[in-house]
């Protein structure tokens, strides 16, 4: 019987390594492999077997994440390279819970990046990821100059007679304080209510910074309500995203345009609605409360 001879120089499987006491599969195969390769030096990185198979088998592993964020697999390897060589992998309990959390957040991250043009680092920062992307005037059915006010110059022969130029500096002074004043109403709003100060002002600015780009909140409600990105990079759930919307944005449906619950926090308090006033809303209240990220999480006690 004839017998076909294997290649002595074939690379090694997670199997092949596994028959030698490193199947780098399992978190605990893959802790005592990340030791190993720690103490031997960077060196061992570029000539073991072992270590060349292992980051084979990462890049198959984080392909889909890859391919989701529109990378090529072997970016989501050398994050995951990146996270392999610290100490927090080495030492957790599960090596690969880590690494794939690791590898997430920069795939999240380079995405971003690449979409505002800007480094990984920087898009990192919240107020630079709050950002939209960059984008051509003729890139939308309406043109951009035809709605946002920073295209917009009034007419200084309007009105001439009742107003002057300075008087009207004051009321677009007067109007953009009253603008910051809402939400900062807003934010501590959320903050009474049980919101975590922090995740409300990162959720509330990146709301208003979508309702200027679309220039209305139905609009706005909608581009946000799909919006995948706002829930990783808020890490919000999604009952507590949803509910923040129609809270702030008030609820599209036509039926409720004259009510309060359609004219949404940030209206109301534009209107002059006080925050007081607003703790009187029941069914506000309730809303902001019963959805507070902690509560959805199950972190209340």
């Amino acid at each position: 019987m004839t017998t076909t001879a294997t290649n002595s120089t074939s690379e090694p499987t997670p199997s092949d390594a596994g028959r030698a006491g490193e199947d780098f599969t399992t978190g605990e195969g893959l802790r005592a492999l990340l030791h190993r390769l720690h103490e031997t030096g960077a060196r061992s990185w570029r000539e073991d077997p072992v270590a060349r198979t292992l980051m084979q088998y990462a890049a198959e592993k984080y392909e889909p994440l890859a391919r989701k964020h529109d990378l090529d697999p072997w970016e989501a390897a050398t994050a995951a390279f990146e996270v392999m060589c610290t100490r927090a992998a080495r030492e957790a309990t599960d090596p690969w819970a880590v690494i794939t959390h690791a590898v997430r957040i920069t795939c999240i991250f380079e995405q971003r990046a690449q979409g505002l043009l800007c480094s990984v680092h920087q898009a990192r920062r919240p107020h630079i990821s709050a950002l939209h992307d960059p984008e051509r005037f003729s890139d939308r059915e309406t043109p951009l100059t035809d709605y946002h006010p920073a295209f917009h110059i009034p007419d200084p022969h309007d009105d001439a007679t009742d107003h002057s130029p300075a008087d009207a500096n004051t009321e677009s002074a007067g109007a953009t304080m009253s603008a910051t004043a809402a939400v900062d109403d807003a934010v501590m709003l959320f903050t009474e209510l049980g919101w975590p100060g922090d995740a409300a002002r990162a959720a509330i600015d990146y709301v208003c910074t979508a309702l200027t780009r679309t220039g209305s909140r139905q609009s706005a409600f909608e581009a946000l309500r799909r919006d995948r990105y706002a829930l990783a990079f808020l890490d919000l759930p999604r009952t507590s995203w949803i509910a923040l919307l129609r809270a702030l944005l008030g609820h599209p449906h036509p039926a409720y345009a004259a009510t309060s619950t359609g004219r949404g926090v940030l209206l109301r308090l534009l209107l002059g609605e006080s925050p007081a006033m607003l703790l009187r809303d029941d069914d506000l209240v309730l809303t902001i409360a019963l959805t507070s990220p902690a509560r959805e999480r199950g972190d209340d006690s």
